[in-house]
């Protein structure tokens, strides 16, 4: 198979996969690997689930994309289903977690120009974040190393200190217009915010009348335990930025808004072509009917803790280790060396992880995965790290 038609963009890994079912992937001559990446939080249901396969071999008997200048009803249930079980009001759908933070980003500042005039533009980010890679998205992800060769991004922006309230109290003003934050840092290493700093952050973001915008693409729709990753820290956003696992591998993405911010947007200030097409809608509402319904949000602190208990016997095991952070099915396995050469050794053996930061491998498995591949996952996680200090 000829891969010289593709622009440099990834380092991949050397395997062609050709189907998946559940957590397990087989490549091009018929090889299982065991997949903990979920397409990086995306396959919550993992490979081909039934629930989904129907769901769009129905629907897309009846209708697959409709422009947004008319209503179509798999769009209405899904914006219904997602406000009836959260504290926001109205829903923008778009295809990915970069466009739904650029939704996120034009109406904090539309709102600040309402509410507080031209000067009122300023978003605050947060160092070693990840909101994309699109020029806006990219303009607030506190990650010089992303945005070094594509200067000069977005104007009005600046950055403040994660989980630290004097900085963050030094950095917010009258023309602050939004704070952006992941309530659980992903790329920069799976750092959960501290309950405090949320707290203070929503506080000062009331005083100065700022949104305050969660992007959860990482790790909302189940993945902490919760529907949405806010409700498991109990302070809430005036803005939610999803993707990923809400269309469990089909493409979606919602930025949610609580009415003060979304009544900010007119018709012609934004747009999506695709965005919630009823194909990808109905996905949507099928994912969700699963993780809801079956029960599967409500085990996932448990298999965390499951996953916790077995990294511990392997960190007494391996000084190499560190330990374990994060929460939910986002964790983070922190090591004391590059994480790569941990990583080719599992995927050697037919174990998928990936990194996250300079000395963190993800544990990203599907929502529904079971104790016994959680034990094979850790298995091999423990023959790679022998086979390497050998």
């Amino acid at each position: 198979m000829s891969k010289e038609n593709f622009m440099n963009t990834y380092g991949k890994f050397d395997v062609v996969f050709e189907k998946g079912y559940g957590t397990k992937l087989y490549d091009v001559n018929g090889v299982e690997y065991l997949d903990f990446v979920s397409g990086v939080a995306v396959n919550c249901l993992g490979h081909s689930h039934p629930a989904i396969v129907e769901a769009l071999n129905e629907q897309s008997k009846n209708l697959m994309h409709v422009s947004n200048i008319y209503w179509n009803t798999k769009q209405i249930e899904l914006a219904k289903k997602l406000t009836d079980h959260g504290e926001h009001d109205k829903v923008f759908f778009c295809n990915s977690g970069t466009e739904a933070v650029e939704t996120a980003l034009k109406l904090a500042r539309k709102y600040g120009k309402i509410n507080g005039g031209d000067n009122k533009n300023e978003i605050i980010f947060m160092e070693n974040s990840f909101h994309g890679r699109t020029a806006g998205a990219l303009a607030v992800t506190g990650q010089i190393k992303y945005q070094k060769d594509f200067m000069p991004l977005m104007p009005g922006v600046k950055s403040a200190k994660f989980n630290d309230i004097q900085d963050f109290k030094s950095k917010i003003n009258e023309n602050t217009c939004a704070v952006i934050l992941e309530p659980v840092q992903g790329e920069g290493g799976i750092l959960p915010a501290e309950v405090d700093f949320l707290k203070a952050v929503r506080d000062l973001c009331d005083e100065y009348d700022a949104l305050l915008i969660y992007d959860e693409v990482q790790c909302g729709i189940g993945r902490l335990g919760s529907l949405f990753g806010y409700q498991s820290f109990g302070v809430v956003p005036d803005i939610i930025c999803l993707s990923k696992g809400l269309g469990g591998g089909f493409p979606i993405g919602a930025t949610l808004a609580k009415e003060k911010a979304a009544k900010a947007f007119a018709p012609g200030d934004h747009g999506c072509t695709f965005g919630g097409n009823p194909l990808a809608s109905t996905v949507a509402l099928t994912v969700l009917k699963e993780l809801m319904d079956k029960g599967i949000i409500e085990s996932v602190n448990e298999k965390s803790q499951y996953i916790i208990e077995k990294i511990k016997v392997l960190k007494d095991k391996y000084d190499i280790i560190e330990g374990v952070q994060g929460k939910g099915l986002l964790l983070g396995l922190k090591v004391k060396t590059d994480p790569k050469k941990i990583l080719d050794k599992c995927f050697e053996n037919k174990l998928m992880l990936i990194s996250a930061g300079k000395d963190v491998i993800r544990i990203l498995p599907p929502l529904n995965v079971t104790k016994e591949e959680i034990d094979a996952a850790i298995d091999i996680l423990d023959k790679s790290l022998q086979e390497i200090l050998v």
